[in-house]
């Protein structure tokens, strides 16, 4: 075939059920802080009335925007997992969540310039405030707040759970495969990994048979770490089917020299390369549940309009500062305007479908090189806490490499959760 070939696999059905690993126990801390704030609503409101309080009325009225906030949170939680199979959703209801925080987040930009726009007018028209009441309800509403962020607290670290598609499971900090690192011997090109699938590390390399590459086996190689100290450890491999395995087990920390030698004699090879030690979870931030971060922000909000207030009243009473209290409103809307602006690019790139991981998608690239192939195209999105697609159109120059073999190469990122493979070559399919 002269214009090329192009092979796909077919692959067994599977669900798309890209919900974050803790959807179901988020949606009732949700409803907990929708409960927690309805009552303190009512008892404000209703003591209000009673004692002829207007700063209680108002608190009250405050409270029960606060719960529509978190009622967002909550509705959201319930469509997502009522709709988790339903298939007029292509990629399941991952991103509904990430909806509803970027609508919080609209929420909270108009929450801070109300607040803004409120204390621009009491600096410029200066009322009588009430300082012991206030500053009551002030000190009640961080009791509220306080209590609410505990009861949301942990949501929004929460870590990859699978979901019965094709790659294996685990927590992606652990688990994930380090980037490939690739050698260019006389005797063919090396592809080498640093591997924790739910085992101790051990290093695992593959020879890609290119045209001219000589035969080698496992003990033509050798790994020898070189650390600080001067202290050296020499790894012996071993035949583990698709690669060859390190017999013993890397020790902590994994930043070391690593020396590569292959063959002996006249044709010997050697060469260094560097690792270093991972700084923290690579690939976090699309682990984020979205939904569950701007029902705390809208909390933490509330907290720190609080805290500010408490600091503005405190200066009129005790110092006379009475523009203290607008000026520490300003603050506030500052505060909470920066966590909108926050929450609303972050929500708004998956939504818009942007790249969550560039290295991700260079650790990709990298993996099909290795192989002697060439990425053409390659897409990358978040569908859910956790839950990454990937579409990877793959040039190959070997026609034993389809998309079945690619499938179970990209497995080893436990990131994936939906990948479409395409693979073309000029020789025949």
């Amino acid at each position: 075939m002269s214009a090329g070939g192009e092979r796909a696999a077919a692959l067994p059905e599977h669900d798309h059920v890209f919900l974050g690993a803790g959807h179901d126990r988020n949606a009732r801390k949700t409803w907990a802080v929708i409960g927690l704030c309805t009552v303190v609503m009512v008892i404000e409101i209703a003591g209000g009335l009673h004692f002829g309080s207007l700063a209680l009325i108002a608190d009250g009225m405050h409270m029960s925007t606060h719960a529509a906030a978190m009622l967002i949170a909550a509705l959201a939680y319930g469509y997502a997992r009522k709709h988790a199979r339903d298939a007029r959703f292509s990629f399941g209801t991952g991103k509904v969540g990430d909806l509803a925080g970027f609508s919080s987040a609209i929420i909270l930009a108009m929450i801070a310039l109300l607040i803004g726009f409120e204390a621009v007018d009491r600096m410029l028209h200066p009322v009588r405030i009430d300082f012991d009441q206030a500053i009551a309800i002030a000190f009640l509403g961080l009791a509220v707040n306080v209590l609410s962020a505990w009861l949301l607290s942990g949501g929004d670290h929460d870590h990859h759970h699978g979901h019965g598609h094709h790659h294996g499971h685990g927590d992606a900090a652990h688990d994930r495969a380090d980037a490939p690192q690739v050698v260019d011997t006389p005797f063919g090109r090396l592809l080498l990994n640093i591997v924790e699938d739910g085992v101790p590390p051990r290093f695992q390399v593959r020879h890609v048979q290119g045209a001219s590459a000589a035969a080698l086996g496992p003990g033509d190689v050798v790994l020898t770490t070189l650390r600080e100290g001067g202290a050296q450890q020499r790894f012996a491999l071993r035949d583990a089917g698709d690669c060859w395995e390190s017999v013993a087990e890397i020790p902590e920390p994994h930043a070391f020299a690593l020396r590569v030698e292959v063959g002996a004699g006249s044709r010997a090879f050697a060469t260094t390369l560097r690792y270093e030690e991972p700084a923290g979870h690579a690939h976090g931030d699309h682990h984020r549940d979205h939904n569950m971060r701007a029902a705390f922000v809208h909390v933490a909000a509330d907290a720190a309009v609080s805290i500010l207030a408490i600091c503005g009243l405190a200066a009129g009473k005790y110092f006379g500062l009475t523009f203290m209290d607008p000026v520490m409103g300003i603050v506030g809307a500052l505060v909470i305007a920066n966590w909108s602006f926050g929450l609303v690019r972050d929500t708004g790139a998956i939504l818009l479908d942007m790249n969550p991981d560039r290295s991700l998608s260079r650790d990709l690239s990298a993996l099909v090189a290795a192989q002697g192939d060439q990425v053409r195209d390659l897409h990358l999105w978040r569908l859910g806490p956790g839950h990454l697609a990937a579409i990877i159109a793959v040039h190959s120059g070997d026609a034993a490499r389809d998309a079945v073999y690619y499938q179970g190469l990209f497995g080893r990122f436990p990131d994936l959760s939906h990948v479409t493979v395409q693979v073309t070559s000029a020789g025949p399919a």
